[in-house]
């Protein structure tokens, strides 16, 4: 092999191995999800929803006000459902803007078929998780926009 050849093949092993590793999302494992979504992949420099932009006033139990912030895959998601690996993160706060909480929707395959293959976690600001997994009241609230792959706060065409 000439070194021209064998540079090429070590250039084209080494984006692909460096590509496969920086697309390893997390399991379904809230400290998994707080490392991938605070320092892997930090949610503040992801996008909002197009028709959910900034800090927006809130209901129970999520605050009076609240930002989503959506990663790649989510954002990406052109219609419900959601592709795998999609994730929202809601900052939860205050009527004072304190941040109170984050929670969060993480779309991971095979994880919960029944409820759109969602894993939920409530954050406390830091990082202490619960509830988290299939929680009653994060399944069946969002649980009526099933339609909408359990998405509330934006409409899929």
């Amino acid at each position: 092999m000439t070194k021209k050849v064998t540079g090429f093949i070590i250039l084209f092993l080494a984006v692909f191995i460096g590509t496969s590793v920086m697309a390893q999302m997390p399991g379904a494992d809230p400290k998994e999800l707080w490392e991938h979504i605070t320092k892997t992949s930090p949610y503040t420099q992801w996008k909002f929803w197009d028709d959910h932009k900034g800090m927006v006033k809130g209901r129970e139990p999520h605050g009076s006000f609240h930002k989503v912030y959506v990663n790649d895959d989510a954002y990406g998601s052109s219609s419900a459902p959601l592709k795998y690996g999609a994730i929202q993160v809601k900052e939860n706060y205050n009527k004072r803007k304190k941040l109170m909480a984050l929670t969060v929707m993480y779309k991971v395959k095979g994880y919960n078929p029944d409820d759109g293959d969602w894993f939920w976690v409530k954050y406390s600001p830091s990082g202490k998780a619960k509830p988290y997994g299939k929680p009653k009241g994060c399944v069946g609230c969002h649980g009526a926009r099933a339609d909408n792959d359990f998405v509330l706060v934006h409409e899929f065409e």
